[in-house]
């Protein structure tokens, strides 16, 4: 069981996340509940290991995102997952800075939850199996196959194959003749198709505008982004929001 923390100022939403979602069954286990970033920050210290922090982010005392700032500057090995009624695209631009795993709205949907949990589960099994298999022959390729997709998970707004090689220590151009040789498929299609997901995620939560999602999946130009979006899907983003 991965070990999760709930920060939430408000007591009813809390006690709503940790009694009526199947954590457990999804690989998670609830081992507190605190009511600002403060007293999460209060939690770390006296505790030894947490892997991920579900957060509100608009608390008293010390927000979510001064949390989020106080994690990445720290270098804690926690993942942090907001959870807000705000939908404003600068607290999800703040998100991708703190290297923020995911941001979902309230109020949370259960598939919603489900699938960004279910999706972190099986990115900390990679990481966790990366770490436990022996550095020798053809376990070492799949091991740097396994890292190089949880890299691309976490970090798909900015992942490059030149960053993604410095992470295994790899020559870039080889790199990317390992990863089409080992999962058949190349680098740059499987970053798309983490951003595509990403993006159609985004899309059915009906939050943001196009450009935003544009932007949070790592595109600077929306029509270069249209255009990927719906060579993959074969729909735009407006006709997936509207249809």
């Amino acid at each position: 069981m991965y070990r999760l923390l709930l920060v939430d100022d408000e007591a009813d939403t809390r006690e709503a996340l940790s009694s009526y979602f199947p954590w457990q069954e999804v690989g998670f286990q609830i081992i507190g509940q605190c009511g600002n970033g403060k007293e999460a920050l209060n939690f770390i210290q006296n505790h030894d290991k947490i892997d991920v922090i579900l957060t509100d982010i608009k608390m008293p005392v010390m927000s979510g995102l001064e949390l989020a700032e106080v994690i990445h500057e720290q270098k804690h090995n926690i993942h942090v997952i907001f959870l807000s009624s705000y939908r404003e695209f600068e607290y999800a631009q703040k998100a991708l800075r703190y290297r923020v795993n995911n941001y979902i709205v309230k109020p949370a949907k259960y598939q919603v939850l489900l699938d960004v949990f279910a999706g972190l589960r099986d990115e900390l099994e990679a990481a966790k199996h990366a770490l436990d298999q022996p550095p020798s022959g053809t376990s070492n390729e799949g091991l740097i196959i396994t890292q190089i997709k949880a890299y691309i998970q976490n970090q798909y707004k900015d992942a490059n194959l030149e960053d993604a090689a410095k992470q295994v220590y790899l020559n870039a151009n080889y790199l990317s003749y390992l990863f089409k040789q080992k999962t058949g498929q190349n680098f740059t299609d499987y970053l798309i198709q983490v951003k595509m997901k990403v993006a159609m995620r985004l899309i059915q939560e009906n939050q943001f505008k196009t450009y935003e999602i544009s932007e949070m999946v790592g595109y600077s130009n929306a029509k270069n982004f249209t255009r990927t979006f719906k060579s993959y899907y074969g729909k735009t983003p407006s006709e997936c929001k509207n249809g």
